[in-house]
């Protein structure tokens, strides 16, 4: 079984340039205080890394 990690958004992609939106898009967020769970790869925590002002780990699963 694959590790997961919960990402959960926290701030607004209104006024923000649109590859933080897109980014935001590519992780399955779209709305304040929502959460997805997705796979631990270096590619989605660097998408959370890069818009640690919209976006964080919340939970790591096993």
């Amino acid at each position: 079984m694959a590790k997961t990690i919960v990402v959960k958004q926290i701030g607004s992609p209104i006024r923000r340039p649109a590859i933080q939106r897109e980014t935001l898009k590519g992780l399955g967020l779209n709305k304040m205080n929502r959460t997805r769970e997705l796979e631990d790869t270096p590619a989605v925590r660097g998408m959370v890394a890069k818009i640690p002002h919209l976006a964080v780990i919340v939970e790591e699963k096993n």
